[in-house]
């Protein structure tokens, strides 16, 4: 890509900022019009701001997907084209979900720092107008070009973003005594279920990327692994899902199966991903002795020594898991060719 044709991308994202903004502030304020409204709480500015933002930002994506990409598709079979615009539609739930509850994390923060402030129309609609007008910068800017590195980003970020803010709107302010699925349990539960069931849908999409930069690597070759790389990928994405579909109040059973076959899925997904990549690269070995040894010695704390609770050691499990995955996904952008690499096979199954 020359300089030129950067400065122009940079300045088409200028232009999406500016309005993504302007739409932002004249719904926002449509919908807001009336008497002033608190920042959080019932009633609130929050939620529909959170709603505006997280649609605009979705539309940015989807603009500047066809904007960037729009003949990325012409030379590839049809079904490594489905898969393509399956992705980009999986990620443009993600962007509206991250956007939404991003805004609402943020709307519970300042309604405690600033109780008792209320906003007319067009403050909550400029409001709305800067959130969306951020958002729509950073989604248009993610059509132009995402790695599967962003998306680990993203995911990690949204399940950072959805777990404080059910945290905040708990029923139960003691649910931290027993584990993380009592925050999907009494009147905010769609917060942390919801979360789970984007978060489900991001990994799946992570898993599809994950397999776009094998095959750019490997080639048509690989097709046959790749494709378990990607099924076992999306099985731990639905099984994720699972968990928020299926809440501890309501069908305990199915709850805790999603929740078993989601660690023991995304093990199997991992170690097939690291047999199929070349090498494996070195330090992504290193990181996966780490992190299998730290699993050990958190396993042995918890059980052995009583020294944390179950829930210590679900957030434990979590963000090691994260942190391989984010090594793993580094690992393949550094191995990953960046220009598209169109299948010459007619079917994914035959050859």
């Amino acid at each position: 890509m020359d300089q030129d044709q950067r400065m122009r991308q940079e300045s088409r994202s200028i232009w999406a900022t500016v309005i993504c903004f302007l739409i932002g502030t004249g719904i926002g304020t449509a919908v807001l019009w009336g008497n002033p409204r608190p920042i959080a709480g019932d009633g609130s500015v929050g939620l529909p701001a959170a709603l505006i933002a997280g649609v605009v930002a979705a539309a940015a994506f989807v603009v500047s997907t066809f904007l960037h990409r729009r003949g990325e598709h012409a030379s590839m079979p049809r079904w490594q084209a489905i898969i393509s615009a399956s992705a980009a539609v999986a990620l443009t739930i993600a962007f509206a979900g991250v956007t939404a509850l991003g805004l609402l994390l943020a709307s519970e923060v300042l309604g405690v720092g600033l109780q008792g402030l209320e906003l007319p129309a067009i403050g909550g609609g400029v409001i709305t107008g800067v959130a969306s007008a951020v958002a729509g910068r950073l989604t248009f800017g993610a059509g132009i070009g995402l790695r599967t590195a962003d998306l680990a980003t993203l995911l990690f970020s949204y399940l950072m973003i959805g777990t404080l803010f059910a945290m905040l709107t708990a029923a139960d302010p003691r649910w931290w005594e027993t584990n993380f699925s009592q925050l999907g349990i009494g009147t905010g539960a769609w917060v942390f279920n919801g979360t789970l069931v984007v978060a489900g849908i991001l990994i799946a999409t992570v898993g599809a990327y994950i397999g776009r930069d094998l095959h750019r690597i490997l080639g048509d070759g690989a097709l046959g692994r790749i494709a378990w790389v990607v099924a076992l990928w999306a099985a731990t994405g639905v099984a994720l899902a699972g968990v928020g579909l299926f809440p501890l109040e309501n069908i305990i059973v199915l709850h805790n199966i999603s929740a078993i076959a989601t660690l023991v899925l995304f093990v199997a997904a991992g170690v097939l991903t690291t047999s199929v990549m070349p090498g494996p690269p070195r330090p992504l070995l290193l990181t996966t002795v780490g992190v299998a040894l730290l699993l050990v010695i958190a396993f042995v704390g918890a059980d052995s020594f009583d020294l944390y609770s179950i829930t210590v050691l679900e957030a434990i499990v979590i963000g090691l898991g994260l942190l391989w995955l984010t090594t793993l996904v580094r690992v393949l952008a550094v191995l990953t060719p960046e220009r598209p690499r169109p299948s010459v096979r007619r079917s994914l199954l035959r050859g």
